[in-house]
């Protein structure tokens, strides 16, 4: 039976629409990116699209850019928006996180973004092996010299940085001991237009105590952290 976010990425791509559109109202991400790799001119390839958080932010900015995701209906809400910038420069697919079809050495930078740390709750007996073939495509579709950029969630309601689950910190101490990848943290906090969106999007991604905890503190602006790796090829 699918879960939570699996039924919301399966059947309310509008409303998770409206709640990333709240998010990150400061722009750190983009800031962080660019700290990372200036992207102007770059081939860049995208797991995990979603809606589009990522892909907009991508497009005006790099040479060529293809998005996949998981979820055609999701998808759909990216392309819409794609196509209304009147860019030319990008692609979208539908394709698993752990075989997209791009090609060997294709791009110079392969980024996702709140994608790979479903894997853990997904597979949790063996989410090293299905992280390992995601982080492995990213890797064949890198060229030498390139860069792999993964965005994860170090904490929703939350004004400093922790992996909300065992099962995250653990994916994620991996990564830094493990595999070798730098890090970060950024706030990326959402602004909503009243208390009674944020009650509402809150509720309906995040669930009912984090729902309770932002109408008890009148939290217009609620806090996020988010964490980034990055390493180069």
């Amino acid at each position: 039976m699918p879960d939570h976010f699996q039924t919301i990425y399966a059947q309310h791509a509008d409303q998770y629409e409206a709640l990333i559109q709240r998010e990150d109202y400061e722009g750190n991400i983009l800031k962080t990116l660019q700290g990372i790799r200036s992207l102007a001119g770059l081939d860049v390839a995208e797991w995990g699209a979603g809606t589009g958080r990522l892909t907009l932010m991508l497009a005006p900015l790099v040479k060529s850019l293809r998005a996949y995701e998981g979820s055609q209906h999701m998808l759909d809400v990216a392309i819409a928006k794609l196509k209304a910038t009147g860019l030319n420069n990008w692609t979208a697919e539908v394709a698993d996180n752990r075989n997209v079809p791009a090609g060997a050495m294709s791009a110079d930078v392969a980024i996702e973004g709140w994608s790979f740390g479903h894997l853990v709750g997904w597979y949790p007996d063996r989410w090293r092996d299905e992280m390992g073939k995601a982080l492995g495509e990213m890797q064949r579709v890198v060229r030498p010299g390139g860069t792999i950029i993964l965005l994860e969630t170090l904490g929703t309601g939350r004004e400093t940085p922790q992996a909300p689950t065992e099962g995250l910190a653990e994916l994620y101490a991996w990564l830094e001991g493990g595999l070798g990848y730098q890090s970060t943290s950024i706030r990326t906090d959402y602004r909503f237009e009243s208390l009674a969106e944020a009650e509402q999007l809150t509720r309906f991604f995040f669930g009912d105590a984090l729902a309770d905890e932002a109408v008890r503190k009148n939290w217009v602006i609620l806090p996020e952290c988010t964490g980034v790796w990055w390493k180069t090829i």
